[in-house]
């Protein structure tokens, strides 16, 4: 019978019931572990959305415990970012090499000792290890968060599932200002920004336990030639009652296509090789010059704002009351800014598996430009319609951002590789655009004061329209299509 005949990790994941005459239900349905392997990997977006905007919040009061210099402060808003960077590649890359599961357990738990570092930090220099640190963790999980969702869902649900998980990064941002803004209005005082990475201590321990109760990737253990694991791990895996499938036999993709083992082997040199470099150009360029705005204007809205309300005229605080009102009002504004992050994302997992990946990309990075244009404009106003510019500005910037090449470059790098080099192709993808966001984050607060807000703004306009044209003439639409039939389509 049909039932027992070989079949692949993706066919049995995509397999789908049909009614006793014969039609075939739309969608596979989903298993309670797929659903608790999507909550666990949303954890590590929102948990990165939260550190990292919820530093812009805080910047003011490390300024202020620490007495830091220009340069010091754009150390802080870098430290992260930079851990990211080297996390991505460095840890990211493991996946392929230690498996799926070993990687989702311990970037969580690197995650929560360094955020026990940060809060408990006596000196600047433990603060820069603490965030550098909290860096490395969320850029291991940028590739594994993404690869634990994809390999273990259904194709249909792919895009979907992905960026609704990603879009957990938006929630986070949100969170992490509206916390801020609590705690600094409950009781003022230096002190509150440890309080704020505090409270994530808790919820990120709880998550570490979760995800040690999950199954391994079927897909790597496959691509490994564990076929036997594979078979009683894709078991859990899809586990219902009453139990469907009943027999699972596992057929190897690759090795059916004539793939050789040595070929399956990861190294990142095969990202460079001809036909998989234009998957690698894909995946990183336009992701490094999105982020060069999406974490400039993400950590530094409330210091724009500051400026912006202050009439810009450049005055310091002068003293702790107003370090507190200023900064109170720019997380308000941020807050605010940030619901649009989310809209953005509602709308890019709504259209992802219609519209395509490609064409939102395109059509958000022409949007990103357009609303730091707005931004930019808002420095020929003054009073009310300079502050309205520049909200304009970041509400269309954050909306078309999430709608297209901040959540469309996350995706596209998990799904343009073959599964051997996934997570080192993701990973070095998460590495070089983090790049441009360390960059844009060490010398933001440098350039804002040096150039200006408007001519550091049409820098930022100029890169999301070359991002626009990277992103058309390297173009790999994905949407849709079987993880094993990436694997075999090369080109695509």
């Amino acid at each position: 019978m049909s039932e027992y005949l070989p079949k692949t990790v993706q066919e049995y994941i995509d397999e789908t019931p049909n009614w006793s005459d014969g039609t075939m239900v739309a969608d596979a349905p989903m298993t309670r572990m797929q659903w608790r392997i999507w909550m666990l990997a949303t954890a590590g977006k929102f948990f990165e959305g939260l550190v990292v905007f919820m530093t812009g919040v805080a910047l003011p009061l490390i300024v202020m415990e620490f007495k830091l210099t220009e340069t010091e402060k754009g150390m802080v808003g870098a430290a992260t970012l930079f851990g990211i960077l080297i996390g991505a590649t460095a840890l990211g890359g493991l996946a392929d090499r230690i498996g799926r599961k070993q990687m989702f357990v311990l970037e969580m738990a690197l995650f929560v000792a360094f955020l026990i570092l940060v809060t408990f930090s006596g000196s600047f220099l433990w603060l820069i290890i603490g965030l550098f640190g909290l860096g490395l963790a969320l850029g291991c999980d940028y590739p594994t968060a993404h690869l634990v969702i994809s390999e273990n869902i259904p194709s249909s649900y792919r895009g979907r599932l992905v960026l609704a998980a990603f879009g957990f990064q938006a929630v986070g941002a949100l969170v992490g200002t509206v916390m801020g803004f609590i705690i600094l209005k409950a009781e003022p005082a230096i002190m509150d920004w440890r309080l704020m990475y505090a409270m994530a201590i808790v919820p990120a321990t709880l998550v570490v336990l979760g995800r040690l109760f999950i199954p391994q990737s079927a897909h790597w253990l496959v691509a490994c030639g564990r076929i036997p694991e594979a078979e009683a791990e894709i078991a859990k895996l899809l586990h219902r009652k009453p139990a469907h499938p009943k027999h699972i036999k596992l057929s190897d993709p690759d090795a059916a296509s004539g793939i050789s083992f040595a070929d399956r082997q990861p190294s990142y040199a095969k990202l460079f090789q001809k036909k998989h470099l234009r998957a690698t150009i894909l995946a990183s360029v336009p992701w490094f010059l999105q982020d060069l705005s999406t974490y400039g204007i993400g950590i530094f809205t409330p210091t724009i704002l500051t400026a912006t309300i202050g009439g810009g005229n450049g005055m310091a605080p002068r003293n702790f009351a107003e370090v507190i009102y200023g900064d109170m009002v720019a997380a308000k504004g941020a807050a605010f800014l940030d619901m649009l992050l989310i809209v953005g994302i509602v709308g890019a997992v709504l259209l992802a598996d219609r519209a395509g990946r490609i064409r939102l990309q395109i059509l958000g990075f022409i949007g990103c430009a357009a609303g730091l244009l707005l931004a930019a404009l808002s420095s020929y106003f003054d009073g009310t319609a300079r502050l309205s510019f520049i909200f304009c500005g970041f509400m269309l910037f954050n909306f078309m951002t999430n709608l297209g090449p901040n959540a469309m470059t996350y995706l596209i790098a998990g799904e343009v590789f073959p599964t051997h080099i996934r997570g080192m192709g993701a990973g070095f993808a998460a590495s070089f655009a983090k790049i441009g966001a360390v960059f844009t984050a060490f010398f933001f607060p440098i350039l804002l004061k040096e150039i200006g807000t408007a001519p550091l703004l049409y820098l930022l306009v100029t890169a999301s329209l070359v991002g626009a044209l990277i992103t058309w003439r390297f173009g790999i639409e994905t949407k849709g299509i079987n993880l094993e039939k990436l694997d075999a389509a090369v080109p695509l």
